[in-house]
């Protein structure tokens, strides 16, 4: 408290795939929930946003980076737009 803070993801913005419906957002997304906890004691809110990016990958939705050992029948590949409205279904 009283002190500014920065929250971001370490891969940066991936200005590279820009417009190309492909980039992983759920870095950015989580470092929002950092950001609600550390910055602003706003525990509930980054445990509703970090609760609704686990629950979607839980349904199995990747982006082309994600990849797991084991992957079930279940796994479907997703770009940028479909994850990031699944993460906002799950709110």
């Amino acid at each position: 408290a009283g002190t500014p803070g920065l929250f971001e993801p370490i891969h940066g913005s991936a200005p590279d795939l820009a417009g190309q419906n492909k980039a992983n957002p759920l870095a950015c997304i989580l470092s929002a929930a950092m950001m609600m906890r550390m910055a602003f004691g706003e525990e509930e809110i980054a445990s509703d946003i970090e609760n609704a990016v686990k629950k979607t990958l839980e349904k199995g939705l990747r982006t082309s980076d994600i990849t797991f050992v084991g992957e079930g029948n279940n796994t479907k590949l997703v770009g940028t737009k479909e994850i990031t409205a699944e993460v906002i279904a799950n709110l």
